[in-house]
């Protein structure tokens, strides 16, 4: 079974006044590496930009500000719209209470509770995970195609090269071809998203 995310992102420690919580996106970008903290998809197959999202909601907010680093995600729109205001708990500092609520996705321990199917669809593993689980709609179609098709890109990139050798025999070809339509098949699914 594939992992659900082979890096934990880690936020660097940026302190720099800014004017909105906005204008930290180059830097999440960096520090989450593309990816959504959330689900984990690339912001390369996102049909809709990428957001800053508050971990801990601007409504409950009392110690930090919202331009605080150190509680922005990188997030995709679709994960940032079914968080919204979510939080289990009206305390900032207890962001989960008897298997409800969330964890930072920049924490290690937020990889333990989801694992991803073969077929790239993300389930929970977990109770806390399931509640994030629903809370993030990670059950969407979209996340399990957005997986597939990074997972395809470096085949693709290897077919590119084996599609010119002119001695590619013709099994390869086949193998070619075949891989060239599951890739088809993705990228036509994630259009009808």
């Amino acid at each position: 079974m594939p992992s659900f995310r082979d890096h934990t992102p880690k936020r660097r420690n940026i302190t720099r006044a800014v004017t909105t919580h906005r204008d930290h996106k180059p830097d999440l970008k960096i520090d989450f590496i593309s990816k959504c903290g959330y689900c984990n998809a690339s912001d390369t197959w996102k049909i809709t930009y990428y957001e800053v999202d508050h971990f801990i909601p601007e409504a409950i907010l009392t110690i930090k500000t919202n331009t605080d680093y150190s509680n922005l995600v990188y997030s995709c729109r679709s994960c940032n719209n079914a968080k919204r205001k979510k939080w289990a708990t009206d305390d900032e500092n207890v962001p989960n209470r008897n298997d409800q609520g969330f964890i930072d996705p920049c924490d290690d321990d937020y990889l333990n509770h989801f694992i991803r199917k073969d077929t790239g669809e993300i389930q929970f593993n977990t109770k806390l995970g399931e509640w994030m689980y629903y809370a993030l709609k990670l059950y969407k179609p979209q996340h399990q195609v957005i997986w597939n098709l990074e997972q395809l890109e470096p085949v693709i990139t290897e077919i590119k090269a084996l599609a010119e050798d002119e001695k590619v025999k013709p099994e390869i070809k086949e193998w070619i071809i075949q891989t060239y339509d599951k890739y088809t098949d993705y990228i036509n699914q994630w259009r009808s998203l």
